[in-house]
């Protein structure tokens, strides 16, 4: 899932200077050699004169169909059995349609819905290229129809979205992912907006996104799965998941970071071993090039499916299988996963159910915010990695890393488990102006409880000035679509006046830890952070040497402490005392005339 900067760079030359590289003979595999493997799962395989056999089935799990093909797949599958229906809940960018997959004892999806039964919610292909969950999904939902699996629909509901980045799916090509070893054509990581989805948990840019959203709210499911394909080291495990929490690690949902560690990895950890595949932690590493250096583990903010999860006490997993194993291996890792994971949920709901409230219902003093990998409690873990070496590239120049394909136990390796770096303290609430209707939209969309001013209000509130805005990209340049900034912040009491359409978002609801993430200021997912408030960067009126000097001098003259300041100003800071713009503003800031709005965030806090 997580790609850093170097490889980036790499795919971006890549992707420009193709066309002057011959292409590589088609049996060329540069990828590490793959480790031998054979599990009981593959008996889930389908025969190939079996009538309902998948489209990647028909490959032998080699590669995978097009949007068109695996849709007409589940339409058919839905017109065969009561168990499956199809429903579109949603659009893309380019106007393609977004579906989800019902499989529930109840035909009509408003029945099965408000049955009483926990939802698991499988999400494939948020990034197109990692498209092993489709594949899994597919085969899973023909045993349930027709192949003698429909009791796992006794006791939970599943909702199937076989692809989410629908756009990036279909601009497939067999060289999209050279780090990943399947399946022959793969789809694109972002969309047809370039936006990657799971970058776009907080924010909300995407249509894609607000359907997703959409779709969470209306179906409350009580466990939401999404599938990733990994990138990076080599290593023995063929399927990894995580979530906040793991390994006793942070998690803003504490009671359901205990469910999944105490329950779900137990139960799913079993279901894969038995099937014959090697199940692991998700981790990355603490150094590229010298594994011996450890580990890291989460926490994640709301930007990823499995941080904003767990901001809003939804029990997330992200589950990334291995892009070095081979496609069928990673498909059938993955169809164990989902199907053992729709068997502990039927069977362990009430346990989770009772999480989810106790998390849902608390309302903590303070918030913590901004997770960081490097602050948190260090633990040890074994791990099943594989030998490498270094070599000496005649193409790069650098030393490369180089897998050999033998497996080699990390015994004890450390692990930092990281956590947030910043506590805001919990308000009563926010009051978002109605000169920001964009804020006010994609609160809607969370799902989050407003209400509406119908008239005129001034109330004493908290408000926020932004001190030394920086961009957060060391380029300054946009990030998945945006300028976004980090800041310190200055608070100060004043009487602001809200118009009607303005809104107050209060902290005593479920969704509260999640309004403050959004909403505070020095959060790096809020609305802020993202860019959503360019004006207040701005200075819009001005005031000219000619007439700002003579009034500095009258004012140092008529006034002792402001020349005594002025005086200590000058004497600690060289740099202020050599530039005339910065004392200019310097006496500006001063001066009744100055903006008392430069860099005021509007959204106001009720203590």
């Amino acid at each position: 899932m997580k790609t850093r900067f170097i490889p980036v760079f790499v795919a971006i030359v890549f992707g420009v200077m193709t066309s002057a590289f011959a292409a590589p003979p088609a049996d060329a595999d540069f990828l590490p050699p793959a480790l031998p493997w054979k599990g009981a799962s593959e008996a889930l395989v389908a025969k190939p004169d079996d009538p309902w056999i998948t489209p990647a089935e028909k490959t032998g799990l080699t590669d995978t169909p097009n949007y068109e093909e695996t849709i007409a797949y589940l339409q058919n599958l839905a017109a065969a059995s009561p168990l499956i229906s199809v429903h579109e809940f949603g659009r893309t960018s380019l106007g393609r349609p977004l579906y989800v997959v019902v499989a529930a004892k109840e035909r009509a999806s408003e029945a099965a819905r408000t049955n009483g039964r926990p939802t698991l919610l499988v999400q494939g292909g948020i990034h197109a290229g990692e498209i092993d969950g489709k594949d899994a999904g597919l085969m899973l939902l023909r045993d349930i129809a027709l192949r003698g699996k429909a009791s796992l629909l006794d006791t939970a509901n599943l909702l199937f979205v076989p692809v989410f980045n629908v756009d990036g799916h279909e601009r497939s090509s067999p060289h999209n992912r050279p780090n990943q070893r399947g399946p022959v054509h793969q789809g694109w990581r972002t969309t047809a907006q370039n936006l990657n989805l799971n970058r776009d948990y907080a924010k909300v840019d995407t249509s894609e996104m607000q359907a997703m959203l959409g779709l969470i709210n209306r179906w409350s499911p009580m466990l939401y799965i999404d599938v990733h394909v990994s990138d990076g080291m080599d290593h023995q495990y063929d399927i990894t998941f995580c979530y906040n929490g793991d390994l006793g690690g942070f998690a803003w949902s504490p009671h359901i970071s205990q469910w999944l560690e105490e329950t779900y990895r137990p139960s799913i950890e079993t279901a894969l071993k038995a099937a014959g595949h090697i199940p692991g932690h998700y981790f990355d590493r603490a150094d590229e090039e010298d594994l011996a250096k450890g580990l890291l583990s989460g926490p994640f903010g709301p930007r990823y499916s499995h941080g904003y999860g767990d901001l809003r006490h939804l029990p997330t997993v992200l589950v990334e299988t291995h892009s070095l194993k081979p496609y069928r291996q990673r498909v059938l890792g993955t169809y164990i996963l989902i199907e053992s994971s729709l068997r502990t949920l039927g069977a362990r709901a009430k346990e989770l159910r009772a999480a989810v409230a106790a998390d849902a219902s608390a309302r903590p003093s303070t918030l913590p915010v901004n997770p960081g990998t490097t602050n948190g409690e260090r633990t040890t873990a074994d791990f099943l990695g594989v030998v490498q070496e270094t070599y000496l590239s005649p193409a790069t120049g650098r030393r490369e890393i180089r897998w050999l394909g033998a497996p080699k136990l990390y015994a004890s390796l450390p692990v930092q488990l990281g956590k947030p770096e910043l506590s805001l303290r919990r308000p009563q609430a926010y009051w978002v102006p109605v000169t920001k209707p964009e804020v006010v939209a994609r609160l809607r969309i969370h799902g989050l409880r407003m209400e509406s001013l119908t008239a005129t209000q001034t109330i004493q509130l908290e408000m926020n000035r932004l001190v030394n805005p920086q961009p957060q990209t060391k380029s300054g340049l946009p990030f998945e679509g945006r300028h976004t900034f980090t800041a310190g912040v200055k608070a100060e009491s004043r009487a602001e006046t809200f118009w009607p359409g303005s809104v107050r978002v209060p902290t005593d609801q479920p969704l509260g830890d999640l309004a403050m993430a959004l909403l505070e200021p020095e959060c790096n997912d809020s609305f802020l952070a993202w860019g959503f408030f360019p004006e207040i960067f701005q200075r819009t009126e001005y005031i000219e040497g000619y007439v700002l000097a003579p009034m500095a001098e009258r004012l140092l003259a008529d006034d002792p402490k402001l020349k005594a300041d002025f005086a200590a100003k000058l004497a600690a800071d060289s740099k202020f005392a050599a530039d005339p713009a910065a004392r200019m503003r310097w006496f500006y800031e001063r001066s009744p005339y100055h903006d008392d709005r430069y860099l005021l965030y509007p959204i106001g806090i009720e203590r």
